[in-house]
């Protein structure tokens, strides 16, 4: 038996998220199927990150454990024959040691939130970006975004439902920067909790608006306090952007 990971995209628009899901369309459901179909294997394709419904993944990683003979320089080719949905894109597969997991063995994750600044909403933006009308004060806040990093419990910035043994989370690197109509947050961390970086990005549009202070988003950090933070932005301009997996992946000749 092959133990093999897949590196994908995926537009999250068309899926209820990645998680397989009884009555809905997801992410790891329709690789499933695919898989189904090409292999006769009912596998357990295991995840990098659980993203929700409508964020997407420039970037993903998933493995697998299969007794099919594909070759892997074949097997994303075939796999996306099997009536993949064009939704999602398969670039390349590896042979990985047998006790590599994708979801525990994922060492950095980046994600990038997208607002769309201007008065009339593009149609090319609908589902891909959050649609702001007002401008944004890009400068402050990439200030507030650099409270972020380091190490944290990032109680205040998840969901109150959240069910974690622990919310401490390390934080590399968090920047907001402007490209022409787009304000972008991107933030890269060794994990993150369930809407985390969706209600980061919502803080920074209070500093924004003036209703947060960046000199204050330390305190709301160590405050442990949902309701202290922003609010929790909608899925359309989240994106998964880079995933970082253990060297253990890679053969010595790809290792960096």
């Amino acid at each position: 038996m092959r133990n093999l990971l897949f590196k994908a995209a995926f537009c999250g628009e068309a899926f209820h998220g990645w998680q397989m899901q009884a009555n809905a369309v997801t992410v790891q459901g329709e690789l499933t199927n695919a898989w189904e179909r090409l292999t006769g294997e009912h596998p357990n394709i295991i995840g990098c990150s659980r993203t929700d419904a409508g964020v997407h993944a420039r970037e993903y990683y998933f493995s697998v454990k299969t007794d099919a003979t594909v070759p892997v320089d074949r097997f994303p080719a075939a796999l996306t024959s099997a009536k993949l949905p064009p939704a999602i894109a398969l670039y390349e597969c590896r042979e990985v040691p047998q006790g590599f997991n994708a979801r525990f063995d994922c060492e950095k994750k980046e994600y990038e939130y997208r607002i769309a600044v201007s008065d009339v909403q593009s149609p090319f933006d609908v589902g891909r970006a959050f649609w702001c009308r007002r401008q944004l004060d890009a400068e402050r806040m990439n200030a507030a975004a650099g409270t972020f990093v380091g190490t944290h419990d990032f109680s205040a910035f998840c969901a109150a439902d959240t069910d974690v043994q622990s919310k401490v989370r390390t934080i590399y690197s968090a920047e907001v920067t402007r490209t022409g109509p787009y304000v972008c947050f991107t933030v890269c961390g060794d994990g993150f909790l369930y809407n985390m970086v969706r209600i980061m990005a919502g803080t920074l549009l209070y500093v924004s608006d003036g209703k947060i202070a960046v000199e204050d988003v330390p305190s709301i950090i160590e405050s442990k306090d949902r309701t202290a933070a922003g609010l929790t932005m909608p899925p359309d301009g989240l994106y998964l952007n880079r995933v970082v997996m253990k060297q253990s992946a890679f053969t010595e000749d790809e290792k960096e």
